[in-house]
This record gives C-alpha cells, structure tokens and sequence, in this order.
C-alpha cells in the first residue's frame, strides 16, 4: 500500500524544509539523497525524517539504489526538491510512484540549468516556477501549476533567484498536498 512523500535532493535542502515545515511534513516518510554531504540531509534528521544515500559508481547504479530504497517506502507521490540528476526513461519506467519536480522557469521555456541567468539575458519581463511531472524528456512533463513575477529592472540573477525561489517555498508544498490528496481518493 502506497502511503507519504518520499523527498529526493541534491544539495542545500531548502525546499525541503519548506515541506517540512509545512503541514505537508508529516506526510514525509523519507528523504533521500544522491550526495553523502547534502546539507538537506541534516534538515531531514533534523525533523525526524528517515534519510538514506544512494550515490555509487554509475548512474546506473545510483538509480538501482534509489529504486530499491523507494521500494522500501512504498511512497504514493515522489517529490524531487533539487535533485540534480537526470533519469533515466528506464528509472522511470520502474519507478513504484509517480514523481514530481519544481523548476524555476516557466516551462516550457527555459528548460534545464542556470534559467535566472538566461532569463535575463534575453531580456524577459517575465519569470518564476512551474510544477510539473518528471518524464523522460528533461523539464518536459505536462505542468501541474506555474506561478508568475515581474522580473524588475534592478534585478540581478542573485535576486531573481531569491525572489523565485520565495515562490517555491510556498507553491510546492500547497501543490504536493493537492497531488496527495487526489492520490488518496482515487
């Protein structure tokens, strides 16, 4: 039986603590990380979550690690909150839960890394986050939600991260408990 969130990130961990500190936290039954010195780990334990680390040789077999750990958790919705890793259609196919991710643009535009920096550089007046499902095509699956800001003349790509990344904390954590929510009722 599928029950929780399961977390996967890469780095600093600061989505996931917003879904900790959200009502969404108790509905997280793990975090799992692909870096041993994920500073989210500590955030993770920090709230009394059950952490694990998959990081090997190989994508490949990072991704055999992550798919048995999952397995052990059973998650109904799979959030990845800075999970650098791309993965594969295979990974994907063999997954045990639909899985979800947060970008920082406003898909399907600037898919990918460094969208603060492009986003400026063309010149956009737009920007923000958008929601959507992992596939395997990168930052392409069908979007869940988005939410806009006004990128300012006085920005820089240091601000305009804080000020998307602001957004994140907020959205992801309402947008996930949404998806668990529909999970448990169908």
């Amino acid at each position: 039986m599928a029950n929780g969130l399961v977390v996967l990130i890469s780095g600093r961990g600061s989505n996931l603590q917003a879904i900790l500190e959200s009502p969404l936290g108790e509905q997280v039954v793990a975090v799992i990380s692909d870096h041993p010195d994920a500073a989210g780990l500590a955030i993770a334990r920090t709230h009394n979550k059950p952490v694990a680390v998959c990081c090997a040789n190989t994508p490949t077999e990072v991704e055999e690690q992550l798919l048995q750990t999952l397995a052990q958790y059973q998650p109904a919705l799979i959030a990845l909150a800075g999970f650098m890793r791309i993965l594969s259609p295979r990974f994907l196919a063999a997954c045990c839960a639909p899985l979800v991710n947060i970008h920082p643009s406003l898909l399907p535009a600037f898919r990918g890394l460094n969208t603060h920096r492009r986003v400026l550089a063309a010149g956009e007046r737009e920007h923000g986050c958008s929601i959507h499902w992992v596939t395997a095509e990168l930052d392409g699956g069908a979007v869940i939600a988005c939410e806009k800001l006004t990128v300012s003349n006085d920005d820089d790509e240091e601000s305009l991260a804080n000020r998307v990344l602001a957004i994140e904390h907020r959205l992801y954590p309402r947008i996930l408990v949404q998806l668990l929510n529909n999970k448990k009722e169908q």
